[in-house]
């Protein structure tokens, strides 16, 4: 069996992004498995004048890359472009880990939908939404198979696209566990992060793209109702990422006056990001819909405790370890905040616990898992 990868989403603009996580790693667990299986074989496609990290990856045993003159062209690529690829190469399936490409064309596509935040909970503008929708519903609709992130997911893609359960598989992601992980950095190597970010005291963290979906408004609302009655405690707010779409209104609300002081540090590198992880007090997640929120499993795998909405996915994927809150209400947010800021117990049991929960999230099982899948839905179509 051959699969063409699409590699759209490995274009450096991207590289911020949970989808270009997703797709190198997987590439990544490919590799090694199609060199140990006689029986399968990849085409991952590349492009001499594009800006994609595909273009960086060595092939290597069962493991092929295929130069296309479509790859440069994003829209035809994925109108159509993919296809005519797929079909050169000669391949039995195309496997696109998003649902950017419309699977149209005589190879059948699977391909990954990782949530139904474009219906649900838009975060981009009213034209890129709209494409979006169109993009995934086509995805939805005329893929031969579905994967998605959690049970959560899977729900609602069934429910808003009327899909048979069975063309859904919910494949749970991994997370860089040599990257994040609870073996604290050496003091001299987060000194200067702390410096460069003004952090001389305990601090609280979120990371994560800065847009409304992740709910931070409310967050930086709550850490200010904390400190305001709770005079013992004295903490900085640090809310880590890049500024995605409609970022305004958090950052005034950053700016705004209130007691505490709130820390907008911008992308960081994600050794720096893990450093500023397990240096934490407590991390937040109070997203209001997630597919499945890498970032709170990152903030899990670190040690540092953490609490969650009780939204969308975020009990299922956490397995019910940590403390939840109402995302909707400051002061149920602030209470848990609290609660978890003064119980040195609690502590230690949400960052036992949120150790053992992440170790289960693991890249070479989310790639086998995939390729299950793959496989299955190949010889049901062959059927």
């Amino acid at each position: 069996m051959k699969i063409a990868f699409d590699s759209w989403t490995l274009a450096t603009r991207f590289r911020h992004h949970g989808t270009y996580v997703y797709a190198r790693n997987l590439i990544a667990e490919f590799k090694r498995l199609a060199g140990d299986d006689p029986g399968l074989q990849f085409c991952l496609f590349t492009s001499r004048d594009n800006a994609n990290d595909a273009n960086m990856i060595e092939p290597s045993t069962r493991f092929e890359l295929s130069c296309s003159p479509w790859l440069s062209r994003a829209r035809l690529w994925r109108l159509g472009g993919v296809a005519l690829a797929a079909a050169e190469a000669k391949a039995d399936l195309i496997f696109s880990p998003t649902c950017n490409v419309l699977p149209v064309g005589s190879v059948p596509v699977i391909s990954t939908i990782h949530d139904a935040i474009p219906t649900l909970m838009p975060t981009y503008s009213k034209k890129v939404s709209l494409m979006l929708r169109f993009m995934t519903a086509c995805s939805a609709n005329l893929s031969r198979a579905i994967i998605t992130d959690s049970e959560c997911s899977k729900k609602d893609l069934v429910q808003i696209y009327r899909l048979p359960e069975s063309k859904v598989s919910v494949v749970y992601l991994g997370y860089e566990n040599r990257v994040f992980h609870e073996t604290p950095s050496p003091r001299q190597e987060s000194q200067p992060l702390l410096r460069k970010l003004g952090l001389s005291k305990s601090y609280i963290v979120h990371h994560g793209t800065i847009q409304p979906r992740k709910n931070l408004v409310r967050l930086i609302a709550a850490y200010r109702l904390l400190l305001s009655r709770n005079k013992n405690l004295d903490y900085d707010l640090v809310l880590a990422g890049r500024l995605g779409w409609d970022y305004g209104g958090i950052v005034r609300a950053a700016a705004a006056n209130g007691p505490g002081r709130v820390i907008l540090s911008g992308a960081l590198p994600d050794g720096d990001l893990a450093s500023l992880i397990r240096s934490a007090s407590l991390a937040v997640i109070p997203s209001l819909y997630e597919g499945f929120c890498l970032p709170m499993v990152e903030s899990m795998a670190c040690g540092t405790p953490t609490i969650a909405a009780r939204s969308s996915c975020l009990p299922e994927v956490s397995g019910e370890v940590l403390r939840y809150f109402d995302p909707n209400s400051i002061e149920d947010m602030a209470a848990c905040m609290e609660e978890a800021l003064e119980d040195c117990d609690l502590r230690s049991e949400l960052s036992r616990k949120g150790k053992e929960r992440a170790a289960t999230f693991r890249w070479d099982q989310c790639a086998r898992e995939t390729l299950d899948v793959l496989k299955r839905h190949m010889e049901n179509g062959r059927s």
